[in-house]
């Protein structure tokens, strides 16, 4: 429980081994990370956690899913299992949170990964991820349905990967499945009520650590011009483009992404 709230998250590796933070993206949760976990789990404690709202964890009682607020519950988590510093690792709106903590917390994060997703977000990605979310079916027959409906949404995703995701981020309901993730964020995106003030330019120039950008080539999220404003803003910041890669990195160009996280973080 953190601040009254349950959340969930998986803990992987030995407790006293340097932590590993990893945080999802809008929709997703902490199993899609599995891969990653499993391939650092051998150097470091890694701890993967259910966003509100996402997963496992407990929606937001007031629909408050806000960067600032997420990033109180990451400050909670990581106070609840005492973790002094750790590295951060967040894609999309992970890294949005990731951010914010960093730049508010910079004596408690070692590393920090920041996962196609900057200060500002491109416009023509807004409005694919957008209209995605509000176009979302509420229910599928069956999985296979679920997972032919998530196969035309990430098109460079392995079967075994994709099925994984579906599998972790959904349930069974009315004889059939639903989403795991709180459907007050679609109605939100669909209303046009879904909103977030928060100026992260401020804590990301605020940032201390080294910190590691990875953006996908083809990307439509993080425009390459913002891209460079936070290289020019943050000196502690690199910058690597993956190519073959949209906005979700670590699911379309898994070993590639692996590499360069275990690369960064063993630095």
């Amino acid at each position: 429980m953190l601040h009254g709230q349950r959340f969930h998250f998986l803990d992987w590796g030995a407790p006293t081994a340097p932590a590993v933070v990893l945080l999802h993206g809008i929709t997703g949760h902490a199993r899609a990370w599995d891969d990653e976990a499993r391939a650092l789990a051998a150097r470091y404690r890694v701890l993967a956690l259910d966003a509100r709202g996402h997963g496992d964890s407990d929606p937001a009682p007031d629909g408050d899913y806000t960067v600032t607020t997420m990033a109180g519950d990451l400050a909670a988590l990581i106070d609840a299992v005492e973790l002094g510093h750790f590295s951060l690792v967040g894609l999309s709106m992970g890294g949005r949170v990731a951010i914010a903590f960093a730049g508010a917390h910079p004596g408690r994060v070692d590393s920090l990964v920041v996962v196609d997703i900057g200060p500002d977000i491109a416009p023509a990605g807004r409005l694919r991820v957008g209209t995605l979310m509000a176009h979302t079916p509420e229910r599928f027959d069956d999985f296979a349905a679920a997972v032919a409906w998530a196969r035309a949404a990430n098109p460079r995703y392995t079967e075994t990967m994709l099925r994984h995701r579906v599998t972790h981020g959904t349930r069974p309901a009315n004889g059939g499945l639903v989403w795991k993730y709180d459907r007050a964020i679609r109605d939100a995106v669909r209303s046009g009520q879904w909103r977030d003030p928060v100026d992260l330019w401020p804590l990301w120039s605020a940032i201390a650590c080294p910190t590691l950008i990875v953006r996908g080539a083809e990307s439509d999220v993080l425009a390459p011009e913002t891209a460079k404003r936070m290289l020019a803003t943050n000196p502690h910041a690199r910058l690597v483009e993956v190519p073959g890669a949209g906005h979700t990195v670590p699911g379309e160009q898994p070993a590639a992404f692996q590499r360069l996280l275990t690369e960064f973080l063993g630095a």
